[in-house]
Formats: structure tokens, sequence, C-alpha cells
């Protein structure tokens, strides 16, 4: 699991002025709530004082009030007011919880879990078709069994297809057909395919008669933890879906998903839509749910990787490269002192201050 990337926290029609929410990613807990002006915050889900976990607390004047002595911090993570002290009491400069940078898009809270200042940060990724009059969006949220780089790994592989999805033998993968590209934060593996024969897929449900002899797919990562698959059965008939996936710890993952259309853009449809998109992610959860091993092996000479698998090859060369920067946190260490310690993913702010209470979570550095 890896810091410094932006991750999905809950649905922005969750949030509400009321309570808080609290959220469980890379192992850790994070509480997130809305301030008085409606703006969300998210913060370290561990109060300073004795521990009390400030998602089960309360708002209070548009604060979030710990439940076990009261404390209350701001957005910021800055605590305002410390009830025993009373009213004017002074309160000491470590009473501070981490505070990460959030944006809402997409109808999802997003929240920037690492330390690292905004123009070093990678850009929440932009969806161009979100708001466009001839586009429709459809979002769900569902969890899996799997360790988030095997879900990720799954999307960047088209070999897989024919032999996971109903496909009925109709679409065959060919090297020829398959091109990648990559950049800094991202690879993407664009492949043609014959189309499906009438009839006998979930894709062929889809088509319409503007079709072209072949139709196209890519599929791509950006960052450690969102996937872009786009399928195109003609112009007319161009699916794009967004998993940004929200890895709970090292087995479980919380994906939202966006799924983007640009035909059937009725409302009456989206239900339609729901029930196919589900059953083909249910192909891909009943096999990437008995993975052995769960979590990708840290060695490549673990897994035998082939022609088809270059997709899959870039990411987890993207994924070394963010670990030799420091931002791979170290799972094995989170599970020894878990109970024992309280860690935090450091957040911006400790470049700018000193005197944390919770310890920064441990990194590692290594090789594949």
């Amino acid at each position: 699991m890896y810091m410094n990337f932006w991750y999905p926290v809950c649905l922005s029609a969750e949030l509400t002025a009321a309570a808080p929410t609290r959220a469980r990613i890379l192992g850790l807990s994070f509480v997130a709530f809305r301030a008085a002006g409606g703006e969300a915050h998210v913060l370290a889900d561990t109060c300073v004082h004795r521990g009390g976990a400030l998602g089960r607390g309360k708002i209070v004047n548009g604060h979030l009030a710990c439940p076990y002595h009261g404390w209350q911090f701001d957005g910021a993570g800055r605590c305002v007011h410390i009830p025993s002290l009373g009213a004017e009491g002074p309160i000491p400069a470590r009473a501070k919880v981490d505070s990460y940078p959030v944006l809402e898009r997409y109808g999802i809270v997003f929240a920037f879990l690492g330390d690292l200042p905004e123009a070093e940060r990678t850009p929440l990724y932009t969806v161009p078709e979100y708001d466009q009059p001839d586009w429709r969006p459809g979002l769900v949220v569902f969890e899996v069994d799997t360790y988030f780089e095997r879900s990720i790994e799954n999307g960047l592989d088209p070999v897989h297809n024919e032999f996971v999805h109903d496909l009925q033998g109709n679409i065959q993968f060919r090297p020829d057909r398959m091109s990648v590209t990559t950049d800094e934060w991202s690879s993407t593996v664009f492949v043609k395919m014959d189309p499906p024969k009438k009839g006998t897929t979930q894709l062929e449900a889809l088509r319409n008669d503007d079709n072209p002899e072949h139709f196209s797919a890519s599929s791509g990562h950006y960052g450690a933890n969102a996937l872009i698959t786009r399928i195109s059965l003609s112009k007319a008939n161009v699916f794009v879906q967004y998993f940004f996936e929200q890895p709970m710890d090292d087995s479980h993952t919380r994906i939202f998903f966006l799924n983007m259309r640009n035909c059937m853009l009725e409302e009456k449809n989206d239900a339609r839509m729901l029930q196919i998109n589900m059953a083909v992610a249910e192909e891909d959860i009943r096999v990437i749910t008995r993975l052995n091993p769960i979590r990708t092996p840290e060695a490549s000479r673990s897994e035998l990787l082939m022609v088809g698998d270059e997709g899959v090859g870039l990411y987890r060369k993207h994924l070394k490269e963010w670990e030799e920067r420091g931002w791979h946190l170290d799972l094995a260490a989170l599970r020894e002192k878990a109970g024992d310690v309280a860690y935090a993913i450091p957040s911006p702010g400790r470049r700018l201050s000193k005197n944390w209470v919770l310890d920064a979570v441990p990194v590692v550095t290594g090789s594949f």
C-alpha cells in the first residue's frame, strides 16, 4: 500500500453536517466530517489525548468532538477546545491530528493521504465526460476481499477476458493487436478485437447497427489505485469506466466504480447498465478473490509474466519507483505493532511544524 496518492474516502451524499463518517484506508482509520460551512475534511481518526476514536464522536459547532473526553478539533486538525480546561484554558501546541487535503469530485470525497506539498502531488484524475450533456454517469460502491494491487492488475490484463468473462470464445487476445503506453504516473494497454457474434455475450447486448468491423478497448492505471477502462463498440456506443480503489487493508478493497456512457442516456436504462456492469465485475471477483498468494509477490521470480502481461509489468515498475521514494507502507511492521502503536499517514502539516503525538506510519524500501 502506498501513501502520497488521492484515495476515495466516502460518497459525498454520505457526508452530512450531522455526524462524521469513518473509513479504513491503507490499514489505518480516518474520519471525514463537514464543517459549519459545508466543506469536507478528513483527519486521522485517533485523538491524541487518550486514543479515542474521533469518528465515533459528534459535530459540535462545526468541530469534531472526541467521544471520550470531548476534545474538539477543527478541519485543520487543531484542537480548539478542551472541556476540562474550561472556556479559556490554553491549548497545548501538540494537541493536533493530521489533516489531509480534500477534493469532492464525481460524487466522491477524495483525500490526499500523504505529506507532499501541493506542487509535488499527483493531480486527482480528471473524468472529462463528467457533466457533459451527451454522457450519463452511474456510480456504485462495492467491497472485494482481495488486495487492491490484484484488482488493478486484473484490469491491466487483456488476456483474461476470453476465459473469465461470458464471451463464449468469441473474443480472443492477439498480441499483434495490442500496444502499450506509459508515462510518469500511468500505463495503458490498448487492444483491438473482433466483436462477439450476435446474441452471445454481455457486450452484444450493448451493440447497435453502426458498429465497425472491429471494436477496441483500453485499460490503464493512474497512480497506485485508479483504473480506467474504455470500451468502444462504435462512436455512438462508448463506455468509460473509472475504478477509484480504496485499499482498506492488505486483503480488502472498497471500489468506487464510476461508469460513463454516451448511449442509452435515459434514466430508465440505469438499472440495466448497473446489472450488466456488476455481472462482469462478479466474474472478475470470483477469480481475484481466490488468487494465491493474496498479495502481489514481492519477488518478480515468484510469478512467470508472459506476452500480454506488459501492462502488469509496467504497473509493478511504477510501484517500485514509488517504493524507492519512500511511499510504500511497511505492512509487516504495521501488523507487528497493531494494538501497541497508533500510527498516522504523515500529512502536509508535518512539513510545517513538529511535535506530533501520533507516530508516522513505517515505510519500506527494497526491491520486488
